[in-house]
C-alpha cells in the first residue's frame, strides 16, 4: 500500500515555504514513491466541510523554488484546540484526528514557527497524530536551529530599504527611522542594521534611553554627519516601559502608532532635526527567497522526508553546525532565541559605533 503523507503550512508566510513543499514532494516521489497530500490553510483544510486537500505531484511543484508565499495557503488562526466559533473557541482536535484517519494519512509534516510547532507537538501527544516539524519564521527566534528560512530574505529587504533611506536622509539632513518586524526579538533589526550601516539599532532585548539616542545624533552632527539612520524592531521600547507588563506594553506601543513613531516622538524636543519614519511591515514577508533561503528550505524539505522515512515522528528538522538533523519537537519549542545582548554580533555593532540606547 502506498504511504500517504500530509503536509501543511501554518502561521505567517515567509519566503521559502514553497521551496520546502517542492523539495519534500520531489524527494517523496523520487526516493520513496509516497503520495503527498497538501492540506490547505494550516490544519483548516482537514476541518472544513468539504475538506480542502490537494494531491501534490511533480507538475504541481513546477516553478515553486523561486516563488514566494505558499501554494497551500496559511493562517495564524487555525489552532484546532481553540477553533473559532460564534460561541467562543472550541476544541476540534479530535475532529482533526478523525479526519487524518479517514483520509488515510500516516502523519503530517507541519511547516511553521514556534506556535505551529507547539500545536503539532500537542496534536501528537494528545491525539496521537504523527508529526514532523519544519522550522519557519522570519524572526529567526527558534533556538533549536541555527537559522530558519525566510529570515535572511527579510533581512535583505530591510537592508535594501536602509540603502535607499541612506541617500534621501543624507540629501535632506534627516533622521530616518525604519521599523522592521520583530515583536519579541530583534534579530532582523540587528542584522539589517549592521548590513545597512545604521547608526542606531533598537531591539526589544535592550530598552533604550531617548537621551542616549539624542546624544548619538548630536555627536554625528558635530562630526559633519547631520543625518542619522535608525532601525527599530516593532517590539522595541524605552526604559520607561521596562516595568510594564508585556501585554500592556505592546498595547501602549500600538497606541503610539508603533515602535518607530514612538521613538521618533520621544526624540522630539531632544534634537533639532527633521525626522521621518518608514514601516516595512509585510513587505518583509513577500517576494522571492534569496539563494540562502532557497537552499536551506530545500535541505529542510529533503530532511523532513528523511525523518518520515526513518519513522522519526515527533521531531523537527534543523540546521546545526551546517548539518541537517532532527531534534525532538518538545526541545524545539522549549525556548525562544532572543538577541544575545552580550554576544559577538551586538559587540561587533557597538565596536563600529552603533548605538543601542542602553
Amino acid at each position: 500500500m502506498t504511504r500517504r503523507i500530509g503536509i501543511c503550512t501554518g502561521g505567517g508566510d515567509a519566503p521559502g515555504l514553497n521551496a520546502v513543499i517542492r523539495a519534500f514532494v520531489k524527494c517523496s516521489l523520487k526516493e520513496y514513491d509516497w503520495e503527498v497530500v497538501g492540506i490547505e490553510d494550516a490544519f483548516n483544510g482537514l476541518l472544513d466541510e468539504p475538506r480542502r486537500l490537494m494531491v501534490l505531484d511533480g507538475p504541481s511543484c513546477q516553478g515553486l523554488l523561486h516563488r514566494g508565499g505558499t501554494i497551500l495557503g496559511t493562517t495564524n488562526r487555525g489552532d484546532p484546540f481553540g477553533w473559532p466559533s460564534k460561541g467562543g473557541p472550541v476544541d476540534r482536535s479530535q475532529d482533526l484526528a478523525d479526519a487524518v484517519r479517514e483520509e488515510g494519512l500516516e502523519g503530517i509534516v507541519c511547516i511553521g514557527g514556534d506556535g505551529s510547532q507547539a500545536i503539532a507537538l500537542r496534536l501528537m501527544n494528545e491525539r496521537g497524530i504523527p508529526m514532523i516539524g519544519v522550522p519557519k519564521t522570519i524572526d529567526n527566534d527558534l533556538s533549536a536551529t541555527d537559522y530558519t528560512f525566510g529570515f535572511l530574505s527579510a533581512v535583505e529587504v530591510a537592508r535594501d530599504a536602509l540603502d535607499r533611506l541612506h541617500t534621501t536622509a543624507e540629501s535632506h539632513d534627516r533622521v530616518m527611522f525604519l521599523e522592521v518586524m520583530g515583536r519579541d526579538t530583534g534579530h532582523i533589526a540587528l542584522s539589517a542594521g549592521i548590513a545597512g550601516g545604521a547608526d542606531i539599532i533598537l531591539v526589544p532585548e535592550i530598552p533604550y534611553d531617548p537621551n542616549r539616542l539624542a546624544a548619538k545624533i548630536q555627536q554625528r552632527k558635530a562630526l559633519g554627519r547631520p543625518f542619522t539612520l535608525v532601525v527599530v524592531a516593532e517590539g522595541a521600547y524605552p526604559m520607561g516601559m521596562a516595568s510594564v507588563a508585556p501585554k500592556e506594553r505592546k498595547a501602549e506601543i500600538a497606541a503610539s502608532g508603533g515602535a518607530g513613531p514612538l521613538a521618533m516622538t520621544l526624540l522630539r524636543g531632544l534634537v533639532d532635526a527633521e525626522m521621518r519614519c518608514t514601516v516595512l511591515g509585510h513587505i518583509q514577508r513577500g517576494g522571492s527567497p534569496i539563494a540562502f533561503d532557497r537552499i536551506l528550505a530545500t535541505r529542510f524539505g529533503v530532511g523532513a522526508a528523511r525523518l518520515v522515512a526513518e519513522g522519526r515522528w515527533g521531531q523537527m528538522v534543523r540546521l546545526r553546525d551546517n548539518h541537517i538533523e532532527g531534534v525532538a519537537l518538545k526541545e524545539a519549542v522549549a525556548r525562544q532565541r532572543s538577541v544575545d545582548v552580550n554576544g559577538e554580533l551586538v559587540g561587533t555593532a557597538r565596536a563600529t559605533g552603533i548605538e543601542f540606547g542602553g
